[in-house]
């Protein structure tokens, strides 16, 4: 039999300027494209007369075993997620369930421009200094250690990205999130809010820190969250890198 080829595609923001050559060649070459179905929707004709694999939110697992054995049978596949797919993407758990076969597909990781990214350019240049990216879903990750993050990243003074912010079943821990990191910084720091970035219905709004939970956040918002140097100006956020001007 001959073996197949397994790519894990980062597919971006979802507009298809913002799909990288490499990961539409990908997917071109590929006979099967498996991923969640918001996310196949948003490709459109590039997977135009291809089998594909679609499934909800939280079947994951199923999803990458579905795609592996696709590929060990000797198909071309492409599995998307949106974003970079090794930064809470599912480039992890694919090349777990690879790990665990006997006949193991060759596998190709194909970056993509991930939310902070997408956010940080709409914003202007909050992350020109280090930063941290923090997911406040405690779905997988235990809540106290996501506090400690908080806390770590504030006494440090990193610029922070929080993922997942905050979901219908999810209010507190974005409160919480703002109650940590206000120990560390000032009310008045520069906070960046991107809703749907690259995506229809996009919006980008600049706010401070004491004010953040008077903005519209949900699952579709990353959060950017200025260090002690950052500054607003016009419409941009800017984190200096400490040049000499």
């Amino acid at each position: 039999m001959e073996k197949g080829k397994l790519y894990i595609v980062g597919i971006g923001p979802g507009g298809r300027e913002e799909i990288t050559p490499r990961a539409a060649a990908a997917i071109a070459a590929s006979d099967v494209v498996a991923g969640y179905a918001p996310y196949l929707k948003l490709l459109g004709d590039l997977i135009a007369g291809k089998e594909t694999i679609a499934s909800g939110m939280g079947s994951e697992v199923e999803r990458c075993r579905r795609a592996v054995a696709a590929a060990a049978g000797g198909r071309t596949v492409s599995l998307v997620s949106s974003g970079d797919t090794g930064i809470y993407g599912m480039a992890g758990i694919t090349l777990q369930v690879v790990a665990a076969q006997e006949t193991a597909p060759e596998v190709e990781v194909i970056p993509g421009i991930t939310a902070a990214s997408t956010a940080a350019a709409l914003l202007g240049a909050p992350l020109m200094h280090d930063f941290a990216v923090i997911s406040l879903s405690d779905l997988l990750t235990p809540w106290s250690l996501i506090e400690k993050r908080l806390h770590l990243a504030g006494e440090g003074d990193f610029v922070v990205v929080l993922y997942n912010p905050r979901s219908q079943g999810r209010e507190k821990q974005l409160e919480r999130a703002r109650e940590i990191l206000l120990q560390y910084r000032k009310g008045e720091t520069p906070v960046g809010l991107v809703r749907n970035g690259g995506r229809a219905g996009e919006e980008v709004t600049i706010t401070v820190l004491a004010r953040l939970l008077c903005c519209k956040v949900d699952m579709h918002s990353t959060v950017i969250i200025g260090n002690s140097r950052s500054i607003v100006w016009q419409d941009k956020i800017i984190t200096p890198r400490g040049y000499a001007l």
